[in-house]
C-alpha cells in the first residue's frame, strides 16, 4: 500500500499524528513553517525531531545560491533523526540543483526532491542520484491537477521511469481529497503526502452514501434553521 505521510509543520499535530500507525511520516516546507509560526527554523525543527521518534520527516533547504543550498541540507542532515533533506528541483532561476543532488547523496545524505512537475524534471535528475541512498522524488499532482491536466499519466510515467531505482520513491504531492490516495496506488506511488484536514476525512471511507446523503440534508436544515432564515413567513411591518 501507498505510505501516508501527514503534510504539516505545526508541532501539535506531529506530536498527535505520530501515535499514529496510519500516519508513516511527515513533510514540512517553509510556508508550512512560517504557518506554524517557526521564527528560529533550527531550534523548531530540532524540537520537532524530538516528537518524532524515528518516522521520517523532511526538512526543506530554502537557499537559492546552490553553494549555500547544498550547505544547508548538510546543516540539517546534522541534526539527526530519521529526517530526509528537501532540495527544490531548481533554484528561482531554473537552474537545475542536479550537482546538489548528486554531492549530497553521494556522501548518503537523504533528499526529498520536491516541486517537480513534469516526467522531463525526472529523467534529468536520475542519474545524478547515488545508487545506495535512500532518496524521495516529489511530483506535485495536486497542483498538476490545479491547471487541468489529469496526474495520473504523469504519475504512472514517472513510476516506470523509476523502477529501476530502488532507492528512491516516488511521492504524491499537494494532495486535495481522500480520493487521491487510492489514485496514487494506482500509480503504484510509494508515498502520498496529506493536509491534516484531509486525514480527518479519512473516517468517511467506505461510508454509506445513502446515510451521507441523509446526514447532508440535516447539516442544511439545521443551518437554515440557526440562521432564522425564512422564506414562507412574511417579514414583520
Amino acid at each position: 500500500m501507498t505510505k501516508i505521510y501527514c503534510d504539516s509543520a505545526d508541532y501539535k499535530i506531529i506530536k498527535k499524528y505520530s501515535k499514529y500507525n496510519l500516519v508513516k511520516g511527515f513533510t514540512t516546507n517553509p510556508s508550512l513553517m512560517r504557518l506554524a509560526g517557526a521564527k528560529n527554523y533550527k531550534d523548531y525543527s530540532k524540537k520537532i525531531l524530538k516528537i518524532c521518534k524515528n518516522k521520517p520527516i523532511s526538512f526543506e533547504v530554502f537557499s537559492d545560491d546552490l553553494k549555500d543550498m547544498e550547505e544547508e541540507a548538510r546543516i540539517i542532515h546534522s541534526w539527526g533523526g530519521n529526517s530526509y533533506v528537501k532540495i527544490p528541483i531548481s533554484n528561482t532561476k531554473g537552474n537545475s540543483t542536479s550537482n546538489v543532488i548528486s554531492n549530497l547523496t553521494k556522501d548518503g545524505i537523504k533528499i526529498n526532491v520536491t516541486a517537480i512537475f513534469t516526467v522531463d524534471q525526472i529523467t534529468s535528475i536520475l542519474d545524478f542520484f547515488n545508487d545506495t541512498t535512500p532518496s524521495i522524488v516529489s511530483v506535485f499532482a495536486g497542483r498538476i491537477a490545479d491547471s487541468g491536466i489529469d496526474p495520473m499519466k504523469i504519475m504512472s510515467e514517472c513510476s516506470k521511469i523509476l523502477k529501476s531505482k530502488k532507492n528512491i520513491e516516488l511521492l504524491w504531492a499537494s494532495s486535495r481529497e481522500v480520493l487521491n490516495i487510492f489514485q496514487a496506488e494506482k500509480t503504484n506511488s510509494q508515498i502520498i503526502t496529506i493536509a491534516p484536514e484531509i486525514l480527518d476525512k479519512i473516517k468517511f471511507l467506505n461510508k454509506d452514501l445513502n446515510e451521507f446523503s441523509l446526514e447532508t440534508v440535516n447539516d442544511f436544515f439545521k443551518d437554515a434553521n440557526s440562521a432564522g432564515f425564512n422564506i414562507l413567513k412574511k417579514d414583520p411591518q
